[in-house]
């Protein structure tokens, strides 16, 4: 009897755990509505929990970056005169 490896959208996964946290489902709920097991939607949210505080990050290491691409366009503004 062979095993089938199913694979889950990154969508998919959120939904699940957003589901979990905010209590609009159980565990149990979930894991009978999407036939999956309880290990795997725990590793799921300790995943989301694990890198909850990067999504704030994202946005400085963003406006860093804008702010280095400037200073590099006028600098090739500048040397192009």
């Amino acid at each position: 009897m062979s095993r089938i490896c199913r694979s889950f959208s990154a969508e998919f996964k959120a939904q699940v755990v957003l589901q979990y946290l905010s209590g609009e489902a159980s565990q149990a709920e979930l894991c009978r509505k999407h036939n999956l097991k309880p290990n795997l939607i725990a590793h799921w949210k300790t995943a989301v929990l694990e890198r909850l505080h990067t999504v704030f990050e994202t946005d400085l290491a963003i406006d860093a970056d804008r702010v280095r691409i400037t200073e590099l366009e006028q600098l090739v503004g500048r040397q192009a005169y």
